[in-house]
């Protein structure tokens, strides 16, 4: 008895979805209107990325330059010129 319930319970819902559908009209112009819409979003999805793109990286060379700037104008251990003769560095020449 379940099963023929749920048979005749599908039909119908077939049968109404099929009415449904039948009277369903689109407009002439419903798929140039929806590619058009996808394209503008598609156009303001690049647009969006591609300033965020800019900000990150004006970003990134805006901190490395303010780190470069405040970076000890004393050379430090690697340029002191102390140490092993194999880990010294060129001279560097005196004014």
């Amino acid at each position: 008895m379940n099963e023929t319930t749920s048979g005749r319970t599908e039909r119908e819902l077939r049968e109404a979805l099929a009415a449904l559908a039948d009277g369903v009209q689109a407009p002439p112009d419903a798929y140039r209107t929806a590619r058009g819409e996808w394209l503008r979003r598609e156009r303001r999805r690049r647009l969006v990325l591609a300033v965020l793109v800019a900000v990150v990286f004006a970003l990134a060379t805006l901190i490395g330059l303010w780190v470069l700037n405040h970076a000890p104008a004393d050379p430090g251990v690697i340029f002191s010129g102390t140490g092993s003769p194999a880990s010294a560095s060129l001279p560097r020449p005196q004014p």
